[in-house]
Parts: C-alpha cells; sequence; structure tokens
C-alpha cells in the first residue's frame, strides 16, 4: 500500500524478492498538468508493469472496501507513503498485521512531512524506520531502523532517495524475519515525540530577518519541491523566485539587502548565498545565470 516516489524502491525489491504481491493498493489517479489528465502514482505504474492487480479506494472505511481487503488473505500488509487512513479492520485483516516504513527516527518526527521537518530542525541524523501498524499516527513498536546522517547541505530531495532506498532493504529484512518468526518490535520510548506537521504554503516565504543557518535550512528542507521563495522588484513588478541551493556565509546588512554581484543576501545574523534559483515558468539556473535576465545589484532588496 503506497503511492508516492518514496514507496517505488519498496514495492520494486519486493516484485524481485520471494515473496508473492497479492494486490496493490494506491491513491486513485489524479488531474495533472496543463491539460489536467489523470495521471496515475508511480506505484501504480510499477504494479502495471509487473501485472499486479491495482486497487485505488478513495477510503478504506467503508465495509465493502474491508471486506476486499481481507478477502486477499494476505500474511502482511506493507504500507510506505500510502496516503489513507487504515482503519482498525485493515490494521487486523493480515495475518500478521501491517508493516509500515517511516522515515525518521521514530518518536522523532511522527507524521506527514518527516524529511521536511528534520532538516528544517537542522538535526545532524534521521534514520529509516519499520514500524508495526497500531491506530496511533506512527505511534507502532519499532522493527528495525537505521540511521542516516544528514550533511549540512543535504536537500529534501537527497535525503529522500537515500531514506527510500535503505528503507526497502530494511522492509526486506523485516519480511524475512518475519517469515521466520524472528522479527522483534519495541514500543517506541515514551519521551522525545515530536511532530512533523504538513508543509504549509505560507511557509514557504523566506523571512530574512531570521539567522542565516536557519534560512539555509528551510531552502534545503523545501527543495526540489515545493520550494522556499522571496519576491523582487523586475522591470516594475514584484516576481516570485524559488530558491533551490544556498550557502550560509558571513556578512552584514539591512536583512534582505543583496551585498554582492554573487547574489548574498544579509539575514538576521549572516547571509546566504544563493546558488541555485527558478524564476516562474523557468527552468532551475545558476546564480551567473539567473542574474543575466534577472539582475538584483549589491543594494536591492528581496
Amino acid at each position: 500500500m503506497g503511492t508516492s516516489d518514496f514507496a517505488v524502491p519498496t514495492l520494486a525489491a519486493i516484485l524481485a524478492g520471494a515473496h508473492a504481491v497479492a494486490a496493490v493498493y494506491t491513491r486513485a489517479p489524479r488531474p495533472a498538468g496543463r491539460g489536467l489528465e489523470e495521471r496515475k502514482s508511480p506505484v501504480h505504474l510499477l504494479a502495471e508493469r509487473h501485472g499486479v492487480p491495482v486497487l485505488t479506494p478513495r477510503s478504506l472505511k467503508g465495509e465493502p472496501e474491508q471486506r476486499a481487503f481481507a478477502a486477499h488473505a494476505a500474511d502482511v500488509g506493507i504500507v510506505v507513503a500510502y496516503g489513507l487512513i487504515l482503519p482498525p479492520p485493515i490494521l487486523a485483516a493480515p495475518r500478521h498485521g501491517c508493516l509500515n516504513l517511516h522515515a525518521s527516527a521514530l518518536p522523532r518526527w511522527r507524521g506527514a512531512a518527516p524529511i521536511q521537518r528534520a532538516i528544517m530542525a537542522g538535526d545532524a541524523a534521521t534514520a529509516a524506520t519499520v514500524m508495526r501498524m497500531d491506530e496511533g499516527l506512527d505511534t507502532g513498536p519499532v522493527c528495525l531502523s537505521e540511521a542516516v546522517a544528514i550533511g549540512p547541505d543535504m536537500t529534501a530531495g537527497e535525503l529522500h532517495d537515500v531514506l527510500a532506498e535503505k528503507g526497502a532493504g530494511l522492509m526486506l529484512q523485516a519480511l524475512s524475519e518475519l517469515e521466520r518468526g524472528r522479527l522483534r518490535c519495541e514500543p517506541q520510548p515514551a519521551t522525545g515525540a515530536t511532530y512533523a506537521a504538513k508543509i504549509e504554503k505560507a511557509e514557504l516565504r523566506l523571512d530574512f530577518t531570521r539567522p542565516a543557518r536557519e534560512v539555509h535550512d528551510k531552502v534545503r528542507a523545501l527543495s526540489p519541491a515545493p520550494g522556499a521563495w522571496f519576491e523582487a522588484r523586475h522591470e516594475g513588478r514584484l516576481e516570485r523566485v524559488r530558491v533551490l541551493r544556498t550557502r550560509a556565509v558571513a556578512g552584514i546588512g539591512p536583512p534582505g539587502t543583496v551585498l554582492d554581484e554573487s547574489l548574498t543576501i544579509a539575514c538576521g545574523e549572516g547571509a546566504v548565498q544563493v546558488l541555485v534559483a527558478q524564476r516562474a515558468g523557468r527552468r532551475p539556473m545558476q546564480t551567473a545565470e539567473l542574474l543575466r535576465g534577472f539582475p538584483l545589484p549589491p543594494g536591492a532588496r528581496v
């Protein structure tokens, strides 16, 4: 049961192994792109290529959907970035319950955006974690976990890919141990829990009154998508610029002031140098290329 790119390595690993996939559950196709054509999820496309039955219920709360799920007679349910709430009858239907791959060192960063929140908080490490699901939000006992370092300039996209691959290996290990009756899951610690709330649109705007390290962490936490942004005046109007890579550097000036020809912007403490940015409707560009068509000279305010 999964939907996003994060779930693809796990499904691919299971399909390549000795386990039989009874069915794949994923979110229903959604309108996307300029033509608003319905687009199947990455998990949906992978399952179809392998001839696995795909189901896309809008909800699992109804009795018909729950009976259909139980009819698979699955030994275990594997859940990775699915996006639907699993009610108790779904959790209880597989003989060994449901295992979930979560992108954090539980109990830190339970919830919807663990990768982004870990980077935004300046965490130096996180983990790929396999847990046995219960009715709570990422509160189930932890079965396996592997730590992953978060480099000082690592983006959410880069961390996502590392965790997805490590998580796929962990899930295969969990299935192997479950098959042998050796999978042991321990309750999460009673302390240290934090909640990774969904990223809201209001959070995407950069606040240069904050310290440079904090601004830099927000940029990489939201890169490549949805992308942090600032506004700058160009040809008489304000235009939004998405910032995809920065570097925290020394610098002094009123927050939001461009300090040099390399698009170094003063913050509340220190400064950030913009390395890669994107104008609306354009591709991402290195700063030198961006500035050729969008001048932001020293002294400009953003």
